[in-house]
C-alpha cells in the first residue's frame, strides 16, 4: 500500500484494526451431554474477528491490513495464514500472554456459543500504533473487542484521532452483545460517537438502541451516532439506515450453513471492500450478504483456502 490517503470510500485500501485468535470449532449433532462425552468433529483454525474481516475483504478484492497483537506461542503461524490470505499483517508479538482463544460450539443448527479467553488480544494498546499504517488507506475499520479493555479503548481513540486528521473514514462492529453488556452501552456509545458507519448484528442494535424491532433499532442508532448503520439479520439479510430512517433492506443469500462462526465477520469483509469499489451502501450489504453466505459453508471464520 503504497499509494497517498484517500478520504473516502471509492479508492485507497483498509486498514483493520482489532484481533486474531485461535479458533477450536467443535461441531456436534447432539445436545451438549453433562458430566460426560459429547461427539464432535473437532478443528484448529486460525480467527479472530478483526482477521476474518480484514481476510474476507482481501477475498472481495480489497487491499486489507491488519494490526493486531498475538503471543509469542503462534504469532508465525497467525502471520503466514493472513499472508497466504492475501493480508498485510502487522502483527505485535506478545512475549507475556498467549494468542486469544476461542472455543466455539456449533449445534446440529449451526448456530455457536462460543467461550472466550482474550490473552494477548485483549493487551493490544497505544504503543503498538504507528501512523505509518495509514499509508494508502481509504477506510479504517475498528473491532469492537478493542473498546472493551483500557489499552483497546485508548488505542481505538487514538486511531479514531488519526482518521479524521487524515481524512479517511471508520466503522466500528460492536462485536459481541455479551461484552457490551459488561461494558455499558452509554460507555460504548460515547465511544463510537462520530463514527461513519457502524455494524451491529439484530441482537447488538437492540441492546444499543433498546428497541427490539431491527429496523426501528437501526433508526436509532443511525440518528444517534451522526453516521450510518447496518444491521444483520442472519437469514433476514440486512438493513441499511442513515439520517434516522431505514434506506434499504437487503435480502440475504440462501445458503446451506455448516458453521455460523464468522458469519458477521465475512459481511463486514465484503461490505468495506465493496464500499472501497465505489459502491453505495445498500448494494455494499448487497455484497456482505455474499459474503456471509458463502461464510457459514465452511468451517471456521475464513475463506477456504485455495
Amino acid at each position: 500500500m503504497n499509494a497517498s490517503p484517500t478520504g473516502a470510500p471509492g479508492g485507497g485500501g483498509l486498514l483493520v484494526v482489532g484481533d486474531v485468535v485461535t479458533d477450536v470449532v467443535a461441531r456436534h449433532a447432539e445436545p451438549l451431554a453433562p458430566h460426560t462425552d459429547t461427539v464432535a468433529r473437532i478443528a484448529l483454525r486460525p480467527g479472530g474477528a478483526g482477521a476474518n474481516v480484514a481476510c474476507w475483504a482481501a477475498r472481495y478484492g480489497a487491499r486489507a491490513r491488519l494490526l493486531a497483537r498475538a503471543g509469542a506461542d503462534s504469532a508465525d503461524w497467525h502471520r503466514a495464514a493472513l499472508q497466504r490470505a492475501g493480508v498485510d499483517a502487522v502483527l505485535r508479538v506478545d512475549d507475556e500472554a498467549p494468542t486469544a482463544v476461542v472455543i466455539a460450539l456449533v449445534d446440529a443448527a449451526a448456530e455457536r456459543t462460543l467461550v472466550t479467553d482474550s490473552g494477548a488480544a485483549f493487551r493490544l494498546g497505544p504503543a503498538d500504533w504507528d501512523e505509518a499504517l495509514l499509508d494508502g488507506v481509504g477506510h479504517v475499520h475498528l473491532s469492537g473487542y478493542l473498546f472493551f479493555s483500557a489499552p483497546g479503548r485508548e488505542l481505538a481513540a487514538l486511531v479514531a484521532k488519526a482518521v479524521r486528521a487524515w481524512g479517511l473514514t471508520l466503522s466500528v462492529d460492536p462485536a459481541s452483545a455479551g461484552f457490551l453488556r459488561s461494558h455499558g452501552v452509554p460507555r460504548f456509545l460515547s465511544d463510537v460517537d462520530g463514527t461513519d458507519l457502524l455494524l451491529p448484528n439484530e441482537a447488538e442494535a437492540a441492546l444499543l438502541s433498546g428497541r427490539s424491532e431491527p429496523a426501528r433499532a437501526a433508526a436509532e442508532l443511525s440518528a444517534r451516532c451522526g453516521g450510518s448503520v447496518v444491521v444483520t439479520l442472519g437469514s433476514g439479510g440486512a438493513l441499511t439506515a442513515e439520517r434516522g430512517e431505514v434506506t434499504a433492506r437487503v435480502p440475504a443469500v440462501p445458503a446451506r450453513p455448516v458453521d455460523t462462526t464468522g458469519a458477521g465477520d465475512a459481511f463486514t469483509g465484503g461490505l468495506l471492500a465493496a464500499r472501497l469499489a465505489g459502491a453505495n451502501l445498500p448494494a455494499a450489504a448487497a455484497t456482505g450478504c455474499r459474503a456471509g453466505a458463502e461464510a457459514v459453508a465452511v468451517v471456521g471464520g475464513r475463506p477456504e483456502e485455495g
